[in-house]
């Protein structure tokens, strides 16, 4: 049989074993300092040894985070002040390089993400601020991926989220579009005016060529006029037939006697 000090001995061995046990998820690295000095690799996932006081663990996770960046104040290249924020998406490539080259890298890619946000929506004008969002975004995102490269931080994703205009800069764009539409609007409405007339005028150098084609419309026309079921019917008179008269007219006309002075 053991002596009591052995059995103590053995009981402190067990428990400092077991709470030496350590279990990653499959989404955590363990980064292990051993006397200061971080290992080659991280550990995990999964059950891994950490012998206390000798070894220290940092967690990392390495699950895609969402940041988002709050609103900056933004003056635009056309001297428009707007409130801009936008959303992050980022993971940690390098759990080592993400505890040992910076102390808090979320913190570190948000005032990044806020200096690189407002410089590159100075340099551009609101119009391109408004319509050309994808080519800003990734503009951004390259430019803060550059920076937290060294850290083992890979950025995903830059999205500009919401752009709040002033009020008097709201109601110039709303005039402004407006004045937009009306113009289209006059626009077609003279190319439809134009097109008819075009077709009009088609129409009338056919029927000018055969004047049949005039009879079978004017018997068109009654045969629509009668299914109507109308009491007043118009019977259209040729300009042909009113021109002959007129001259016919004239010809009886006796003419003037002369002025007696």
């Amino acid at each position: 049989m053991f002596s009591v000090p052995i059995l103590v001995v053995i009981v402190v061995v067990v428990l400092y074993l077991l709470n030496s046990i350590k279990i990653l998820r499959e989404y955590e690295r363990g980064v292990i300092f051993r006397l200061g000095r971080a290992l080659p690799q991280p550990k995990g996932p999964g059950i891994i040894l950490v012998f206390r006081p000798i070894d220290q663990m940092v967690r990392v996770s390495l699950r895609q985070e969402v940041m988002e960046v709050p609103p900056q104040d933004v003056i635009t290249r056309d001297n428009v002040t707007t409130k801009v924020n936008a959303v992050i998406t980022m993971r940690v490539l390098d759990p080592a390089k993400a505890v040992i080259e910076v102390s808090n890298y979320v913190y570190q890619t948000s005032q990044f993400a806020q200096t690189t946000l407002r410089s590159v929506l100075g340099e551009v004008e609101l119009d391109g601020l408004l319509s050309h969002r994808d080519a800003l975004n990734q503009r951004i995102q390259t430019i803060i991926d550059q920076r937290t490269e060294p850290w083992g931080v890979k950025v995903v994703s830059v999205e500009v989220k919401q752009v709040d205009l002033p009020d008097s800069m709201q109601r110039a764009m709303a005039r402004q579009a407006e004045a937009e539409r009306e113009k289209r609007s006059k626009i077609i409405n003279a190319e439809g005016e134009l097109m008819a007339a075009q077709k009009l005028l088609e129409a009338a150098n056919l029927l000018a060529e055969q004047p049949v084609t005039l009879q079978l419309k004017y018997l068109q026309t009654l045969t629509d006029i009668g299914v109507e079921k109308n009491t007043t019917i118009v019977f259209p008179l040729p300009m042909e037939l009113i021109s002959l008269l007129g001259h016919g007219i004239t010809a009886k006309t006796p003419p003037a006697p002369p002025e007696t002075k």
